[in-house]
């Protein structure tokens, strides 16, 4: 087990992707016009890809389209005290072919927020990373 200088559990990628794959909430930085914004999202780790889907006009629809963005998850127990991050970096795309995009519309979590959601953006990682906290013993 690799710890970092702040006593935190480093976690390895296949971890992270993990913990990723199990959870079906988590939040996207994406930047709105030179402004950092971060919006929760329903997603699922498909096929290594971070995919959730959106609605036409939204300030994340039109500032995800083909941007670095930032993917966070993490759990947190507050009465132990333990929990992990990951922290996720990647180009997001819409999935343009419609035939694609229904598919994977019928494996993503159901959107808790009301509206239509017709858009799916999918997040390849190049950067992953993660840690975890041991509450006090």
């Amino acid at each position: 087990m690799v710890m970092d200088s702040a006593g935190l559990e480093v976690l390895l990628e296949e971890q992270c992707l993990s913990l990723l794959g199990g959870s079906v909430l988590g939040r996207i930085a994406v930047t709105v016009g030179a402004v950092p914004a971060i919006f929760p999202v329903n997603y699922r780790l498909l096929d290594g890809q971070i995919v959730f889907r959106t609605s036409d006009g939204t300030k994340l629809h039109h500032s995800a389209e083909n941007a670095v963005v930032a993917f966070e998850v993490d759990e947190v127990d507050p009465v132990t005290h333990e929990g992990w991050s990951v922290l996720v970096v990647g180009v997001a795309r819409e999935l343009r072919d419609r035939t694609l995009a229904e598919a994977v519309l019928g494996l993503l979590p159901r959107p808790w927020a009301p509206g239509e959601r017709e858009h799916v953006i999918a997040v390849l990682p190049e950067f992953v990373s993660g840690r975890r906290i041991m509450g006090a013993a």
